[in-house]
């Protein structure tokens, strides 16, 4: 099983990045983790902070992997190119936000992701990450 995780904006930071709202551990680290958990998973990592980086990532694994879980950062709630590139690819997605998104600002309860996706995790920190996976995992046996 192949499974691609696509983080967007301000990601990179996690762990330095308000670590009261996204705690105090690197994705990199995370990832390592991850990767533990689901031995037989094939793992691949990819960020950006740029919007149509982010496009052609979801368009060139969208054909080949079983999984996508993205968590598109600030753009989940602007990018109707985003949504529109999920819709356009076979491999479903799972959005995850490590914060609740909609106990924040007004203006992030709007997804054009969520849409789009098989499912969406908010809130439930870097765990998100993995309950996705886990989906994937139990949906493929």
């Amino acid at each position: 099983m192949k499974i691609a995780i696509i983080n967007g904006p301000n990601l990179n930071l996690l762990g330095k990045r308000e670590p009261d709202v996204y705690g105090s551990q690197s994705f990199e680290d995370y990832f390592k983790t991850l990767q533990q958990a689901f031995p037989a998973v094939e793992f691949y990592y990819y960020q950006s902070n740029v919007e149509g980086e982010l496009i052609n990532e979801i368009q060139r694994v969208g054909f080949s992997y079983d999984g996508i879980v993205l968590n598109p950062g600030g753009y989940t709630h602007t990018s109707v190119a985003l949504g529109d590139a999920i819709a356009g690819i076979h491999t479903k997605v799972i959005e995850v936000h490590i914060s609740n998104v909609h106990a924040r600002e007004d203006f992030r309860k709007l997804s054009h992701i969520s849409g789009k996706s098989v499912g969406s995790i908010f809130g439930l920190g870097l765990k998100g990450y993995e309950l996705a996976v886990k989906w994937f995992a139990d949906k493929a046996q």
